[in-house]
């Protein structure tokens, strides 16, 4: 027994030495990631999952920081450019400057930012949440839904990666019901329920009887006032089983797990990988209605299913509007 496993052992590293690129091939990739918000928070959650599937997979060795504070990310970005990692994944919004100068100094390292910019060679590449597909369809689901045709909306920024969203949203919504008025509102923060929750409470108070909760706090609110939610990017069904009825996912997995590859083979470039959160790359999707199965209007129902053939069948395109949107209700 001894002597076999002796035997196995020495072809492995012959093999090894034979071939250092299929060693390296089989080496774990050390990735890191930055987060300025808790890593419970939506968009931040989907990109830490993928990360850890992966790292469950055995394909990666993966650090993460959250909470890290705008001053200290470039700080944060070189520690782990140095420590070794081959590949760093992050969000580069608000510390865009400091994050493309690190990448410079780090040619041989791989970026992956969240970026409203373009890509810079030769190693930052980027990436955005472009789920305006499945936003359009919670639109078309929201417009079905409300009785009072006052629809609220609360976001974080109105940054092109939000506006987007609530743009295709909007579009939707007014396609099932062009009566559909919008109340949208801002709190400039990408984590403050409290401050969320508030804002939503303002758009109930006005006669909204459903909410947009691009941002956490919205749908709480909604349930304590016995209204209506729409989630975006994660599916929290579970804890407003009466309240959340549709949601736009975010699948991080096709953005991630295309970079890994590309590191491992030595052919990561600087690119837009917008696109592959886009429903045709399985980036993103409509959540099941579950709890709503039955409340969601049938007719509603089966022109979210057509559309929804439409956009995978490359039929109908949602548009990406990046302005900031403006409130429609008088």
């Amino acid at each position: 027994m001894r002597s076999t496993r002796r035997h196995v052992l020495a072809l492995a590293a012959a093999l090894a030495a034979a071939s250092p690129g299929l060693a390296l091939a089989q080496a774990k990739l050390k990735v890191a990631a930055i987060y300025t918000v808790p890593f419970e928070q939506q968009w931040v959650s989907r990109i830490h999952k993928a990360l850890k599937a992966a790292e469950a997979r055995g394909e990666i060795e993966y650090k993460a920081s959250e909470n890290v504070a705008n001053a200290d990310y470039e700080r944060v970005m070189r520690e782990y450019a140095t420590g070794g990692n081959q590949l760093i994944v992050g969000e580069s919004f608000a510390v865009e400057a400091a994050a493309r100068k690190v990448a410079k100094d780090f040619p041989k390292v791989s970026f992956l930012m969240g970026s409203s910019g373009k890509p810079q060679a030769p190693n930052f590449g980027v990436f955005d949440n472009y789920i305006q597909e499945p936003a359009y369809l919670t639109g078309m689901i929201a417009g079905g839904m409300t009785k009072t045709n006052k629809i609220g909306m609360v976001g974080g920024f109105p940054i092109p990666e939000v506006n987007r969203l609530m743009h295709a949203f909007m579009a939707g919504a007014k396609e099932t019901n062009p009566k559909v008025e919008f109340t949208v509102s801002f709190i400039n923060s990408w984590f403050d329920p409290p401050k969320a929750k508030e804002a939503a409470f303002a758009m109930i108070d006005k006669g909204a009887d459903v909410l947009y909760a691009e941002r956490f706090g919205v749908s709480d609110a909604a349930k304590e006032r016995g209204k209506l939610a729409v989630g975006n990017v994660i599916n929290t069904q579970d804890k407003y089983p009466d309240t959340v009825f549709a949601s736009a996912l975010w699948n991080m997995e096709p953005t991630i797990d295309l970079a890994i590859k590309r590191v491992k083979e030595g052919k990561f470039t600087a690119e837009d990988y917008g696109s592959y959160s886009m429903m045709k790359h399985k980036g993103s999707e409509l959540a099941p209605l579950g709890t709503f199965e039955k409340k969601v209007p049938a007719d509603v129902v089966a022109k979210v299913k057509a559309k929804e053939k439409d956009i995978l069948a490359g039929k109908f395109t949602v548009k990406v509007d990046d302005s900031q949107p403006k409130s429609s209700a008088k």
